[in-house]
């Protein structure tokens, strides 16, 4: 009764959050009713005080940073005119030979050094339509392209990446943004170049068929060297704080933290805090902290309103991460019920000698679900976190191919229809489902599904690297 109470709550969860409810209220809400239908009623004010709002309390304690950071990181990026100048110096420089693959690189390069994605939407598509209709290259195609940028390789695969889908599993298996270097780096190449070439192939089918950008009457029409409305830098001021982002991430986490004695710390004042589990969280939040700083400091006579893009961008943090932090708490107490034993010992035990194909399973599922690959990493790791980081051990693998797989794997099926970031994503673009979905889920489930078992088969083979 317990594991069909888990099923049903699971099943309205996705149901209700895809007809547009907040997981603010759905995750308490479909916890507490899997509660009941478990038969723990009598425990149900406890259980939500207690293990709900604690396991909420304990994501906020270790990514809100990140959150908010990132998301001031962005608005700065944005409002400063450096994320637009980027866009266009990338468009300009590689012209309109190659549409798709110059929408892809301008997206990845900024959602690479730390913008958020729908920063990186809304500063790209204005320049992607006009590129995009001044060559006859059909409309529907810019959210894959865009997606394609922003929603796989630079989030779930680069080593370095700043993305929260890459910090997300370092406190778990002790690891850094870096982990499995090489393996992100194939992975990375791979979604490139198949994404690219699947999104080029349909763009040479329109071709041929004499399809072209479309008819869309209520779409304002820019050209590519029409005057912005964001203030002008120069290139170079705009390529550095992303520069940064990234060369300050590498410093710290492989040579400035580790150099630090933190043998010191007072029991009494930090419990059993393990510095080795957070010097890549903590490399991360002081890239993006002095980058900030950066941005702000460089262009000081230059911000039209310097408070209201601080206050944007830090109040633009909250409903992503209360989101996320909400989904934590519900995956907390669904994992509390007795009748996940049952489903957790079935997941674990898929792959009996393999850890990671019962990680990559239960991650896709989770990001399914939540249509969330952060809030499906968080859940799975919360709940499952130390049985995989036992499992690695016990089977002699390198905890940093762990943490790679679980980025990649999250970032497979968590671009479902109810996926909050398509939908957001589709209305920037001016988009339905119908006309742009098919190949947003071509480059962000298919092509990484592809690149996660190239991952896994040569982790198998060869271990982290």
């Amino acid at each position: 009764m317990s594991t069909l109470a888990i099923v049903v709550s699971l099943i309205l969860l996705i149901v209700l959050a895809y007809r547009g409810i907040t997981v603010l209220l759905l995750a308490p809400l479909m916890a507490s009713l899997a509660v009941l239908l478990s038969g723990d009623g009598g425990l149900l004010l406890p259980i939500y005080t207690d293990t709900f709002m604690k396991a909420l309390g304990g994501y906020l304690i270790k990514f809100f940073p990140l959150f908010i950071l990132g998301a001031l990181f962005g608005q700065l990026m944005a409002d400063s005119g450096a994320a637009h100048a980027i866009a266009r110096w990338i468009i300009k420089r590689l012209g309109t030979r190659h549409v798709v693959l110059t929408v892809v690189l301008a997206c990845a390069i900024l959602t690479y050094g730390g913008v958020s994605l729908f920063v990186v939407a809304f500063a790209v598509f204005p320049i992607g339509a006009a590129l995009f209709r001044e060559t006859g290259t059909p409309k529907r195609l810019i959210p894959g392209a865009i997606a394609l940028g922003s929603f796989t390789f630079t989030m779930t695969a680069l080593p370095g990446t700043p993305a929260i889908q890459n910090a997300i599993p370092i406190p778990f298996f002790h690891t850094t943004s870096f982990a499995a270097p090489g393996l992100g780096i194939i992975a990375g190449a791979m979604m490139l170049g198949l994404g690219t070439w699947w999104l080029q192939s349909r763009v040479s089918r329109a071709t041929r068929r004499g399809e072209g950008y479309g008819q869309h009457p209520d779409e304002k029409i820019e050209t590519l060297d029409a005057a912005a409305s964001v203030p002008e830098i120069s290139t170079l001021a705009a390529f550095t704080p992303l520069v940064m982002v990234i060369l300050l991430n590498g410093l710290l986490t492989y040579w400035i933290l580790p150099s630090l004695d933190f043998s010191g710390l007072p029991e009494a004042r930090f419990g059993t805090l393990d510095p080795s589990a957070m010097l890549g969280l903590w490399a991360i939040i002081i890239a993006l902290l002095i980058s900030c700083a950066w941005l702000v400091i460089s262009r000081w006579r230059h911000w039209a309103d310097l408070k209201g893009t601080i206050n944007k961008g830090c109040f633009g943090s909250m409903l992503p991460v209360f989101n996320t932090a909400s989904e934590v708490g519900y995956g907390a107490v669904i994992a509390s019920l007795a009748g996940f034993v049952i489903i957790r010992d079935a997941v674990l035990s898929l792959a009996p000698g393999n850890p990671l194909i019962s990680e990559a399973v239960s991650m896709n599922v989770l990001a399914a679900v939540t249509g969330s690959s952060s809030g499906g990493m968080s859940i799975a790791l919360s709940v499952l976190g130390d049985d995989y980081l036992r499992m690695a051990n016990a089977a002699g693998l390198n905890p940093e191919l762990m943490h790679r797989v679980a980025t990649i794997a999250a970032g497979g099926m968590d671009t479902l229809p109810h996926s909050g970031a398509v939908i957001t994503l589709l209305a920037i673009c001016g988009l339905t489902h119908r006309q742009a979905y098919p190949n947003i889920a071509m480059v962000t489930i298919v092509v990484p599904m592809i690149t996660l078992v190239a991952v896994i088969t040569l982790g198998t083979l060869f271990g982290s690297f």
